[in-house]
Parts: structure tokens; C-alpha cells; sequence
């Protein structure tokens, strides 16, 4: 029932343009689990803190988003859907990944739809898209979604520059700065100190020729939006992705800290 729950919690999200035609797809797969008697429960069983709505939001929100970024170069790499399928197979069980695969290949084919209608379109139809998914996450919450999409985009070892357009234009759309997707694409996400002083400069979002205070300034922000707690409600693995984030941002915060003598 774990699918199910999923499903059914993010009905409402999907109801509303641009992409209520998914609708039919989430049922279907309901009615799948229903039919083989599937029962997954063990992540609701475990994550009695969650919000299970926001959690929803936040993961479908993330397959639509991940899907454009997928496509952004025109080509669907293998390593970056493998990577999605690995979130929902983690915590939902191998059904989840297969439905969220089966998600993925429909909005491939919105957005070739849209595409057709021309560029302009398809950037509309994200926009109007990404206003709805920041009526449904707050400032932290979106951050850390946006931190999951540079993540995926970074999954074949490389980000074209057709992807990191995209990561800003859906930055900016989201609210956030695109400062913060030069700061996460700087970031190992393993919480180490083997970057260069270059690198920990771009996550904390400063040049080398920023003041102590400047620094400490750019440190206290960035640790206070993107500190695990604020994105807790969202679940356990969410929670521990914030967290290997914020071990990069204090990574970064030593290494400046001790080349500065501070």
C-alpha cells in the first residue's frame, strides 16, 4: 500500500495545470496495487515525523523537474534516470521505481508536446509549474529540492552547459538565486575536506577577496537555510541528504577559515 499512498497523495498536486493529465496514470497505478495485493509499508512505519503530504509534493515535484533537466540536452542518459529510480527504490520499494520510471517516460512525451509548440511553451508551462511547486514547499524545502536536481544532472560525471541553463532557469523560477547552483555544483555531498580553497569558495558563495565578516556573513546564511532540521518533516533520507550538504557547507567553512588563520 505504500505506492498507494504515494499515488493517492499526490492527486491533488496533479489535478491542476499544466500536467493534470497524469491523473490517469497514478490511478492506473493504484489500481495495480490494489489488484496484486502489494503491501509496502515499512516507510510509513518508520517515518511517524513526516508530513506525508509535503513529502509527496516534494517527490513528484522532483520527477517533473528531474525529467526536464533529463531532457534538457536531448538526450535521456541512463546513469541520471538510474539515479531517480535509486530515490524511489530506496524508500517506496522497487514498485515505486517502476511506476516513477513509467511517470517519467509520460512527461518525456509532455514535454516533446510542448516542445513542438515551440520553446517558449515549454518554458511557460515550467514556470507555471514551478510557481505551484512554491505553494506547496517553503524556502528550505526548495533548496534541498533544487540540491536533488543538481545531483541528478551530475549523475553521468559531467553537467553541459544546456543543464546548468536549466538549473538556473528553474532557480530562478523556484524563487532561489542561481548563486545556489554554483555553490551545489562545487559540492561533493560526502561532507569532505579534500576540495580545493577555489571550490570552497563557490559553495560558500564568496570571491577570495571577501572580507572575515563578509565570510562569516555568507557562512551564518547559508548554514541557517540549508540546516537538516528545516527539512526533517520531509523524512528520514531527505533529512540525511540535508545533511551530507551541510557537511560540505562547514567542509568549506574550515578550509577558508584555516587558509585565513581565523
Amino acid at each position: 500500500m505504500g505506492i498507494f499512498r504515494w499515488i493517492g497523495g499526490v492527486l491533488g498536486w496533479i489535478l491542476f495545470p499544466p500536467i493534470g493529465a497524469l491523473v490517469g496514470i497514478f490511478i492506473g497505478g493504484l489500481i495495480d496495487s490494489i489488484c496484486d495485493g502489494s503491501d509496502d509499508n515499512s516507510y510509513y512505519d518508520n517515518n511517524s515525523g513526516t508530513n506525508q503530504g509535503q513529502r509527496n509534493s516534494f517527490l513528484f515535484s522532483m520527477l517533473v523537474l528531474a525529467s526536464y533537466i533529463i531532457r534538457a540536452d536531448g538526450k535521456v542518459m541512463h546513469s541520471e534516470m538510474e539515479f531517480v529510480r535509486n530515490v524511489l527504490r530506496q524508500n517506496f520499494g522497487e514498485s515505486a521505481a517502476q511506476q516513477g520510471n513509467q511517470i517519467m517516460l509520460k512527461l518525456f512525451d509532455q514535454f516533446k508536446e510542448w516542445n513542438a509548440q515551440g520553446a517558449d511553451v515549454t518554458k511557460k508551462k515550467i514556470r507555471e509549474i514551478c510557481i505551484q511547486i512554491s505553494r506547496n514547499l517553503n524556502h528550505s524545502e526548495r533548496l534541498q529540492l533544487l540540491s536533488f536536481l543538481v545531483e541528478i544532472a551530475k549523475a553521468d560525471g559531467s553537467v553541459p552547459s544546456a543543464e546548468v541553463t536549466i538549473l538556473y532557469e528553474l532557480a530562478q523560477n523556484l524563487g532561489l538565486p542561481t548563486s545556489e547552483v554554483d555553490s551545489m555544483l562545487n559540492m561533493s555531498y560526502g561532507g569532505s575536506s579534500q576540495g580545493t580553497l577555489e571550490e570552497a569558495y563557490k559553495i560558500l558563495g564568496v570571491s577570495p577577496d571577501a572580507t572575515d565578516d563578509e565570510l562569516k556573513r555568507a557562512y551564518r546564511k547559508l548554514a541557517l537555510e540549508h540546516h537538516p532540521d528545516r527539512v526533517s518533516s520531509l523524512g528520514e533520507d531527505v533529512k540525511r541528504a540535508a545533511e551530507k550538504k551541510f557537511q560540505e557547507i562547514n567542509a568549506a567553512k574550515e578550509k577558508i577559515w584555516q587558509a585565513r588563520g581565523m
